[in-house]
């Protein structure tokens, strides 16, 4: 059985990809990596929500408690126009590390399920890192399954964000309500 290290940016986001590939036949472990995230208080609610999602569908997962938004800001200061690129890179640079330390076969990342993701852009980046770090990048479109998530999510009582989780997306969303 292979084994993928999974990125996994939240709980709802996992409720497919995680099914869906073990499904595949792979033996998954998360990781749970996110400097993007702002506040602290909603990195807590997220990660919050992943262990409970993986505490019910027996998921093991690596969570790296080292909260660093500056790490974040640093990568996207004075290219905000480029800033999703960035966050992907730092998040599947650091997936692949830990996938080739932890001498994983693949690894992918939940943020292929979301429709609000550049989906192209996290194929070419997970495919570059991947031949960086010699772990190949398996890309799914779980996209097909993100309706799904809501509902799954909801079913289990899981906290839902409304934001990707950058402070420029919180931003955006209430921006666009006036």
């Amino acid at each position: 059985m292979s084994k993928v290290l999974l990125h996994i940016c939240c709980g709802p986001c996992a409720t497919y990809p995680v099914p869906a590939l073990r499904e595949e036949g792979f033996e998954v472990m998360g990781y749970f990596m996110n400097p993007n995230i702002h506040p602290y208080t909603e990195w807590l609610k997220r990660k919050e929500a992943l262990e409970q999602y993986a505490a019910a569908v027996d998921l093991k997962v690596l969570f790296d408690e080292n909260y660093n938004p500056e790490a974040y800001f640093q990568a996207i200061a004075y290219r905000e126009a480029r800033r999703c690129f960035f966050c992907y890179q730092i998040r599947l640079e650091q997936a692949a590390h830990i996938a080739k330390k932890g001498k994983f076969d693949y690894y992918s990342t939940t943020l292929l399920v979301s429709s609000y993701q550049k989906h192209d852009t996290i194929h070419e980046l997970g495919e570059a890192i991947g031949k960086k770090y010699g772990v190949p990048f398996l890309y799914r479109d779980f996209r097909t399954g993100f309706a799904q998530t809501g509902v799954i999510s909801r079913e289990m009582g899981l906290y839902r964000q409304q934001y990707c989780g950058c402070l420029y997306s919180e931003f955006e969303r209430y921006r666009r309500k006036k």
